[in-house]
């Protein structure tokens, strides 16, 4: 199916044929992710052919080359089981951005500048013709964070939010003092549930810090407090998400 560019930024259109009608309301999120492949050539085959069953409507090479390959109107398949705010078909309600990058099994290797110039420009655009909210841009793993990394703590989501792209705060220096982990139980757990339902991970409040609220804490890291990624809210962790909740447009 040929279509046009949905973006001025898109230099190429490489339609994919798996995409499929929304199913929910407007568009209100732009989820980002990195493509974790060998190539940006590769992960495009993989993208537009139709036995893998996954594909995203943008892909922004190294160089800073933007590819459309979905219709923004149409649902792509690039977020699989997820949930953000209590919606659980993100699919059906984000613009989906795989960003070239070998990931975490490559060797994590810093994004080039070209490439993140090029993901702000094209979230800046997209959040525009949509009005998506600051804090609706995700990371993949924040939406799936039991089965996903992406674009991992060496994206630098700082300076997408330098640049006017996401919604982002300063994290809180990392020091000594109490911190909650897997097996703990209680009051203060339920508050962090809470805090990280109501920012909103798709996380219940159930009083005990187990795996799940591990992944989600892990997410909430990479993503928010990336200088150290280990699953446990420090009071770094909980003093970043509380100012990250507090800086919330009312």
């Amino acid at each position: 199916m040929s279509f046009s560019a949905n973006s001025l930024l898109v230099g190429d259109v490489r339609p994919s044929p798996n995409h499929g009608d929304r199913k929910s309301g407007r568009v209100d999120a732009v989820i980002l992710h990195y493509t974790g492949m060998a190539s940006g050539e590769a992960a495009l085959q993989w993208l537009c052919d139709p036995a893998s069953q996954v594909s995203a409507h943008y892909v922004i090479a190294e160089d800073g080359q933007v590819i459309q390959l979905v219709p923004e109107l149409r649902r792509a398949w690039h977020a699989g089981q997820s949930i953000w705010a209590g919606e659980r078909d993100m699919n059906s309600a984000s613009i989906g951005i795989e960003i070239v990058n070998l990931g975490h099994d490559g060797g994590a290797p810093a994004f080039p500048q070209a490439q993140i110039e090029a993901v702000i420009a094209l979230c800046k655009d997209v959040a525009a013709r949509h009005q998506i909210p600051a804090a609706r841009i995700l990371a993949h793993s924040d939406v799936a964070p039991d089965r996903k990394a992406d674009p991992g703590e060496y994206f630098p989501w700082d300076l997408l939010a330098a640049s006017g792209v996401g919604h982002y705060v300063k994290p809180h220096p990392i020091e000594e003092g109490p911190r909650l982990e897997r097996g703990m139980h209680g009051v203060e757990v339920e508050k962090l549930q809470a805090l990280l339902s109501m920012y909103g991970y798709g996380l219940r409040v159930s009083n005990l810090y187990g795996p799940k609220t591990e992944n989600v804490v892990r997410a909430f890291q990479r993503h928010f407090r990336p200088a150290l990624v280990d699953g446990i809210a420090d009071q770094s962790t909980i003093e970043t998400l509380r100012a990250l909740l507090a800086s919330l447009p009312r």
